[in-house]
């Protein structure tokens, strides 16, 4: 598979904050990405569970207001808020921990359809070890899919593990995890801190600790 690597990373637009949540500070990773589509057709490909499946990872449970999901092999919760078409909330649970992600849906300039995904969690030495590139890059790689499915509904989804050993995956997998990085410095993180832990997110992703 071949694609414009910089055009795909210049598409997202992160943002790293450090937020208080009942009375606790937690990290916040936000992605913004358009999508050319409209908002109902976007709305669509992020909550419905046939479509979920095809760009994301199969998905199972009751997908509505106070309903529980679970994402095959990874993270289950629930739905916390849903405003069709434009707004949901979900915990998200995995691994013993709890985090909070939150989807707004909305039209650009261009009149396209932008995706603005917050994930939010308590700090951890996970945080400590890999920064925000950990669930940046895991979103901007789902995020990624998205957009192959919006512009290619037809096609199979991206295969993600081949992906992320090809050359183009490992460009953008360095470029996505060192926008993270740029996000945590323009957040306030030491740029050294920032820098080892954007190279950890990169090897991590990629399995190449070069």
């Amino acid at each position: 598979m071949r694609f414009d690597v910089e055009a795909q990373l210049n598409a997202a637009v992160r943002y790293v904050s450090s937020p208080e949540r009942d009375g606790e500070s937690v990290h916040a990773v936000t992605i913004d990405r358009s999508y050319p589509t409209t908002v109902e057709d976007l709305w669509d490909a992020v909550t419905n569970g046939q479509r979920i499946t095809r760009w994301f990872l199969p998905i199972s449970g009751d997908l509505e207001l106070n309903g529980r999901y679970q994402l095959e092999g990874n993270a289950g919760g629930m739905i916390t808020a849903c405003q069709p078409p434009s707004h949901f909330e979900v915990t998200w649970e995995f691994g013993g921990d709890v985090s909070w992600v939150e989807a707004g849906i909305s039209e650009d300039h261009a009149g396209h359809a932008r995706l603005t995904l917050t994930h939010t969690a308590y700090h951890s030495e996970h945080w400590d070890e890999f920064g925000p590139g950990a669930a940046g890059v895991g979103w901007e790689m789902g995020l990624l899919g998205l957009s192959f499915h919006i512009e290619n509904p037809t096609e199979p989804k991206l295969n993600e593990a081949a992906f992320a050993v090809s050359p183009e995956g490992k460009a953008y997998i360095a470029g996505s995890s060192r926008g993270w990085e740029m996000a945590a410095v323009a957040a306030g993180t030491d740029p050294i801190a920032a820098r080892a832990a954007a190279r950890r997110t990169t090897a991590f992703y990629t399995g190449d600790s070069g």
